[in-house]
């Protein structure tokens, strides 16, 4: 008898996507499309028996910088092991086109400031066979992948390539400069981008400390940029933004009229700031405002404290920039433990300003009192007695001295935890708020970004054990968590094939064993061009991720299978 189906998942627990409780069922697949929900009578080519595993669709992440992994790259990890099958990536004004040969240099010195990715790594992996939007897509048209991806176009590089110089100083946009724009957008709009990326933030600077081209852009230029996605009939706006010029309201309102000249939706970056405690709760209750009349501006959260490693063997740690430290940072970890061991180097370490010769900007922010042992597993909600500075206080020490005795341990292999974002008052509540709203978004994991000193790719997965199963108050239901990274992130970026179990749609699918779903302690590899070093951190209870109806990974490994692909918009 010859198989009705390519594939059928059969006995599971199926959490469809829309929020409903889950049920028990069966889901079939022919080809790369979902054919049947419920009780399967016919036969599959493959069968899995998924009892006692929870069956969902595909996760979608909506905030990825994969712009030049996905160039070299076929398997788009961390991400992929996490149960994501579909990113979009070009976040935060940030990317690699449309582009002039002599601004290569320019993009590349960005995106290595704003998200820690090495720049030789970028120099060795990025062919750059393009100009245009629509040749940068054509390029990643051409390579399979183990997801499928999705481009929006930068504000950086759309600024620099009709701006050239001027846009590096900052300067207005001339009437000229936006009709310009607005063109390119319209274009890269209708070559398949799916929206158009801006940052308005003081801390996105290259490493020489050049802000990123887009922080001053006036209302004007933002409008001219976002009629071009009207032009084109899609896009959706994305905004990064300090929300402090010369208010949250103020730059609110500002960013609303845009959205209702172009008609465009747009997503922004929310969490709680740690220098001003109560601003989200300001701008949420703006985007829920504006989301009953009729705006559609929602924001982006993370579901734990977006936090920096600092280790030995990752790109930063609190005494990189001492003079002694520098001196030694070149050995391999083994001889640069031992040197560090030796009380006279100690001693020159401790006793240096280890702010003086930083280009970290973000150093001067990490506080030893919101500075914690990294743990394994890792815990990424720390109580406030477990941190540096608590410990240095019961033991009489200085909190450097805690710290620089914490950097050692396991031979140099542990890290610091410094929550940046999201732990003001050494608790997740402000994140269960915002995870409440019912117009918040889940994201802001930056895959492929920030690989020497964060590692939060693996969002999706501490989303459903942390709010699902092992916070000890304030839960989610599972179905919703799943919902909130399923059909609600692919709506949200304008994704209909995708996000439910139900026939018709895409073949995306999660098995997970639910009991044993965790995270595995992030490490670092060199896997990058050029040598470059990156964090990963894999994943416990995927017993198998399936794309367009290929099985892409079975209990966190690989099977070579290459279905994703490059996703034009409308």
């Amino acid at each position: 008898m010859d198989a009705a189906y390519t594939l059928v998942i059969r006995n599971g627990t199926v959490m469809d996507g829309t929020g409903r409780a889950g049920f028990a069922g069966d889901v079939a697949i022919a080809g790369d499309r979902i054919a049947a929900v419920g009780k399967v009578e016919g036969r599959g080519a493959e069968e899995i028996d998924a009892a006692g595993l929870m069956v969902t669709p595909g996760f979608v992440d909506i905030h990825t910088h994969y712009d030049g992994q996905a160039v070299w790259d076929s398997h788009l990890t961390p991400s992929s092991w996490h149960g994501v099958t579909t990113v979009v990536m070009g976040n935060c004004g940030v990317g690699f086109a449309p582009v002039k040969p002599h601004d290569r240099d320019r993009l590349i010195a960005l995106m290595e400031g704003v998200e820690d990715i090495p720049a030789p790594a970028l120099h060795e992996g990025l062919a750059w066979n393009w100009e245009s939007f629509a040749d940068y897509l054509a390029v990643l048209d051409q390579r399979p992948r183990d997801v499928d991806i999705c481009a929006q176009l930068p504000h950086g590089p759309l600024r620099v390539f009709v701006m050239g110089e001027r846009a590096g100083y900052r300067e207005i946009a001339t009437d000229d400069d936006i009709a310009q724009m607005r063109v390119l957008t319209a274009a890269a709009m209708r070559a398949g981008a799916f929206g158009f990326t801006t940052s308005r933030t003081l801390s996105h600077k290259t490493l020489a400390g050049e802000y990123t081209p887009s922080l001053r852009a006036t209302e004007a230029e933002l409008t001219g940029i976002a009629m071009g996605m009207k032009d084109a009939g899609h896009g959706m706006l994305e905004v990064v933004s300090d929300w402090n010029s010369p208010d949250p309201a103020t730059e609110f309102a500002m960013l609303r009229r845009v959205v209702e000249a172009a008609g465009c939706p747009m997503v922004f970056s929310l969490s709680q700031h740690h220098e001003r405690t109560g601003a989200w709760k300001e701008l949420l209750a703006l985007s829920s405002q504006a989301a009953r009349e009729g705006a559609n501006m929602r924001p982006v959260v993370p579901p734990r404290p977006i936090g920096i490693l600092l280790g030995l063997n990752g790109s930063q740690n609190p005494f990189a920039a001492t003079p002694s430290y520098r001196a030694i940072a070149h050995l391999p970890l083994p001889e640069r433990v031992r040197a560090m061991r030796d009380p006279a180097v100690r001693a020159r370490i401790l006793s240096e300003d280890r702010f003086a010769t930083s280009t970290f900007a973000l150093l001067p922010r990490l506080s030893f009192a919101r500075m914690f042992p990294f743990t394994d597993p890792p815990n990424y909600e720390p109580a406030r007695d477990t941190s540096i500075a608590a410990q240095a206080e019961r033991e009489g020490r200085t909190a450097e001295d805690v710290a620089y005795d914490a950097l050692l341990g396991n031979d140099g292999d542990d890290f610091l935890f410094a929550p940046l974002t999201n732990y003001a008052h050494f608790t997740l509540d402000p994140v269960h708020e915002m995870l409440s709203d019912r117009n918040a978004l889940v994201g802001l994991g930056d895959g492929g970004a920030h690989v020497g000193f964060i590692s939060d790719a693996s969002f999706p997965t501490y989303l459903l054990t942390h709010w699902g199963r092992d916070r000890s108050a304030g839960k989610f239901g599972v179905e919703d968590l799943i919902r909130r990274q399923t059909s609600d992130t692919a709506r949200a970026v304008g994704l209909k094939d995708r996000g439910v179990l139900a026939p018709g749609m895409l073949a995306d699918v999660n098995l997970i064993d639910f009991a044993h779903l965790g995270i595995a302690r992030p490490y670092m590899v060199g896997d990058l061009p050029a040598g470059g070093r990156r964090l990963l951190q894999k994943a416990s209870g995927y017993v198998a991720t399936i794309k367009s109806g290929a099985v892409t990974y079975r209990g966190g490994v690989a099977t070579g299978a290459l279905p994703g692909r490059l996703v034009r918009a409308a």
